[in-house]
């Protein structure tokens, strides 16, 4: 059975970057960075046979880990599973784009050598056994998104200045301190990245600009006085 883990969240906007951001700091790697060294040992308790032999298999570790937690958030805090998925697939592909050096270009290809067949993939904590998150919709999602890996986590710079957003807000007075500053970051890489990706409606892209622009929409209505 694996380890369940759960995200205090102060708001439920920056729930899902509360939980990225746990799952990032299991990849820092700086022996410096001691504090930091107990999120490491998080993939060892969730996986009691986790090997880090590899990059790819640090990253598939993660990507698994990040479903469950994204699970428990999609379920207490009522959080559209879908766009928490292809949250999940955007932090996926920034990690192979950043780590790995074998040639893999595309992300159905990686899905579907390396994390289906990952045993802790297919335990029943991402079953379909009335999960928000399942592995039918992330089959689907990520058959959608058959592009470069590449092109992929270009849309991840986005979305951590979104988060940033989220991240500077006062939660008990709504008042900004930088967030304006990362507003305003977000919608410039935005706008930048639209206008060189393919926008057609229904499109992979698409979808994803839609729930970026949707939270960021949400951020502007919750906090326009700010």
């Amino acid at each position: 059975m694996l380890l369940k883990l759960r995200i205090i969240c102060l708001t439920k906007d920056n729930c899902y970057c509360d939980a990225i951001n746990v799952i990032d700091k299991s990849f820092d790697d700086d022996p410096k960075n001691s504090g930091e060294n107990i999120y490491g040992s998080l993939l060892s308790m969730f996986f009691p046979d986790y090997n880090s032999s590899s990059d790819e298999e640090k990253i598939v570790s993660g990507f698994i880990m990040l479903l469950n937690i994204f699970n428990d958030i999609a379920d207490e805090e009522n959080i559209d599973s879908d766009k928490l998925i292809e949250y999940a697939i955007l932090w996926l592909s920034y990690k192979l784009n950043q780590k790995t050096q074998n040639g893999t270009t595309t992300l159905n290809y990686f899905y579907t050598n390396h994390i289906k067949t990952n045993s802790h993939y297919n335990q029943k904590t991402i079953d379909d056994s009335g999960n928000k998150i399942n592995m039918g919709v992330i089959d689907t999602k990520i058959e959608s998104m058959n592009m470069n890996i590449k092109d992929i986590s270009n849309f991840y710079d986005s979305f951590k200045s979104l988060c940033n957003v989220y991240s500077e807000l006062d939660p008990e007075k709504t008042q900004c301190k930088t967030c304006l500053e990362n507003a305003g970051e977000f919608f410039e890489k935005y706008e930048k990245l639209k206008n060189v990706s393919n926008t057609i409606e229904g499109s992979p892209n698409s979808q994803l600009w839609s729930s970026l622009l949707n939270d960021y929409e949400k951020f502007e209505n919750k906090y326009n006085s700010v």
